[in-house]
């Protein structure tokens, strides 16, 4: 196995955000995969385990590791059946490849998570990722039926199986959906498949910050009625304006259906909506080019180039769905009361708020803590997606630990007892 310097040609990793280390590999097949891991699991080396590393900056208190195993090459599809929609593909296709080839059959994977064009689906469904349409889709924890993992010591496992209907025991794709690579490496992933809409649009709702309480008691309306949005994705005004050029608050309303099914909603919403709200209607094509410029607007580790003086940070919010107004509006107050620059946008059906921050080391570290105190007040919690080593090592990247984190440390004692997978990624430094 060829072993690739960091500092050589296009294998550079910032140390900016660490998980790195002194040596890469990038395996092209299952076999090397488990090669590698036999050999360093015995010889007591750690491993940073990443696809082509757009999540370096998530989580995370090791610079270097032993060694940086890629799975970026480790990629295509490795079986399609078209009928029973299930799709079985290996970690390191990226989304928009696995989306270019599915839509050749008129499916697609229901997934729409950040910088699709870079992210991988492994680092996707180890990171259990989601984008705006998870209200409808759920996220990489709801579309995964099967997946292949090589544990440290080299041996596999397969869990699941490669048909929706598979009701055999527990459900272990869940231990290892979001556990951040650190129980074992993903070498293969089965999910089932959507087929693609027949028509969509996206409706945009803009109201001022005085007529916001006129667009949450829409929101309730809308989500008591048969209504069936694929998103509501509050934008603050900074975002909006970026997005849609209106500096308002803006409730993305998007649909997905045949032609009819959506025409008739977009106009329930144009008879439903507060009075106050300017309602923009986008085409397929436009609401396509929206959601492509809103899946680059949070930074990755690939791409966030600030210069030294600035930090760039993406906090994830976890809160009841109609909370997320409350936390958007909390953090506009923020963004006045402390020198950063902030975006944010939420889901007001699924409770997920995601707000991207700019500014200097003690201004960020200083709206994080205060965005955690106001959230633990509303019984949620605050995960930093993104943010220098530097950093990580001042503010926990998990929030506080849970109640059941003694059987994380269990799992972990049991499927990877040396501590060679991804050592210090995880809750609680696990």
């Amino acid at each position: 196995m060829e072993l690739k310097e960091v500092s050589g040609g296009q294998y550079v990793l910032s140390k900016k955000y660490g998980n790195t280390g002194l040596s890469m590999v990038t395996p092209k097949s299952e076999e090397e995969i488990q090669q590698i891991l036999r050999t360093v699991n015995t010889e007591g080396k750690k491993v940073s385990v990443m696809g082509r590393g757009t999540k370096r900056g998530y989580g995370g208190l090791k610079e270097d590791y032993d060694l940086v195993l890629s799975l970026a090459n480790y990629k295509g599809i490795v079986e399609h059946t078209v009928g029973d929609m299930t799709v079985t593909v290996r970690p390191g296709t990226t989304i928009a490849e696995l989306q270019e080839y599915l839509k050749q059959h008129d499916q697609m994977v229901s997934i729409d998570p950040s910088w699709p064009e870079e992210a991988t689906i492994g680092g996707v469904v180890a990171a259990n990722e989601s984008g705006p349409k998870r209200l409808k889709y759920g996220s990489a924890r709801d579309l995964v039926i099967g997946l292949r993992v090589v544990y440290a010591d080299g041996s596999i496992i397969r869990t699941g199986g490669k048909v929706v209907k598979n009701v055999a025991g527990y459900d272990m794709n869940k231990l290892f959906i979001g556990s951040m690579g650190t129980l074992g490496v993903i070498s293969e992933i089965t999910m089932k498949l959507w087929p693609l809409p027949k028509y969509e649009s996206l409706v945009l709702l803009s109201v001022e910050e005085d007529r916001l309480e006129e667009l949450k008691t829409f929101t309730v309306k809308l989500q008591d009625s048969m209504i069936e949005p694929v998103s509501l994705e509050l934008m603050d005004p900074v975002l909006s304006k970026r997005l849609s050029d209106r500096e308002e608050y803006t409730l993305l309303i998007a649909f997905e259906d045949v032609e009819k099914a959506v025409r008739y909603q977009v106009e329930w919403v144009a008879v439903n909506k507060p009075e106050a709200a300017i309602q923009s209607n986008l085409s397929p094509d436009e609401a396509r080019e929206f959601w492509k410029r809103f899946s680059v607007i949070q930074p990755n580790a690939l791409n966030d180039d600030e210069p030294a003086e600035q930090v760039r940070a993406t906090v994830k919010i976890s809160s009841k769905n109609m909370e997320v107004f409350d936390i958007l509006q909390e953090a506009r107050r923020l963004k006045l009361d402390n020198e950063v620059e902030l975006e944010a946008h939420g889901g007001v059906g699924h409770g997920l708020s995601f707000l991207i921050l700019t500014g200097s080391k003690n201004a960020i570290q200083t709206v994080i803590t205060q965005l955690r105190d106001f959230v633990r007040k509303k019984q949620g919690y605050a995960v930093v997606k993104h943010l220098p080593i530097e950093l990580r090592k001042k503010i926990d990247t998990w929030h506080d630990k849970p109640s059941h984190f003694f059987l994380f440390e269990g799992i972990k004692r049991k499927m990877d007892p040396e501590n060679t997978l991804n050592h210090k990624r995880f809750i609680g430094g696990i």
